[in-house]
């Protein structure tokens, strides 16, 4: 089946709303999920794609002992130097899209969920998409949240949420909003279960 047949689905919220649970529900209703962030991972893994034009762009204290992309680094980088996080989208953005592309054309399901972060903030998926799924929460639930995943400290993971698109422009995008905050698991499967319903998923 081609892309041009498929029901491209996006789906997108802030750090700590809930996207990947989402997505993983999705996927047991029988979508195929693709999710941007997993294939940017391989891509700047030691031998990834992207990985000789990093190091010739940001130099090799960007890298790992082993040659992958320096996580940590990166990220105090793009946080303190908004010029950083734009030339390494361009780098990587690219072969992002090239990859979900490839997949979406070989996905055997009618429908593909893309699994995008930045979906708002780029324009690259937007009128190719049915349909744009927001997870949303308030801000205080993110802060809570990425606290007690990742362990970083309040300013940390407030700087993460403000590098993102503002809460009222993803709702702006949003074709259904899944609200994921004070709910249990079982009621947003729920949720997540009559929306796919809605949506032919």
């Amino acid at each position: 089946m081609t892309a041009s047949r498929k029901n491209l689905v996006g789906l997108t919220g802030g750090i700590g709303s809930g996207k990947s649970t989402v997505a993983g529900l999705l996927a047991e209703l029988g979508a195929t999920v693709l999710d941007a962030d997993n294939i940017a991972r391989a891509i700047t893994q030691a031998g990834g794609a992207a990985m000789p034009a990093i190091e010739r762009e940001f130099g090799a204290h960007m890298l790992t002992a082993d040659g992958a992309l320096d996580r940590d680094a990166m990220r105090a980088l793009v946080f303190a130097d908004p010029a950083a996080k734009r030339r390494l989208e361009h780098l990587t953005h690219p072969l992002i899209g090239r990859a979900i592309s490839e997949a979406v054309t070989s996905a055997r399901t009618r429908s593909v969920v893309l699994d995008i972060p930045l979906l708002v903030e780029s324009d690259r998926w937007r009128k190719q998409l049915a349909t744009i799924i927001v997870v949303d929460c308030s801000n205080s639930t993110q802060i809570e949240r990425v606290k007690l995943r990742n362990g970083w400290s309040h300013d940390t993971t407030l700087g993460i949420i403000r590098s993102q698109a503002p809460r009222a422009l993803r709702l702006a995008a949003a074709d259904a909003v899944l609200m994921n905050d004070g709910i249990s698991k079982e009621t947003l499967k729920a949720h997540v279960s009559e929306l796919a319903d809605q949506l032919g998923i």
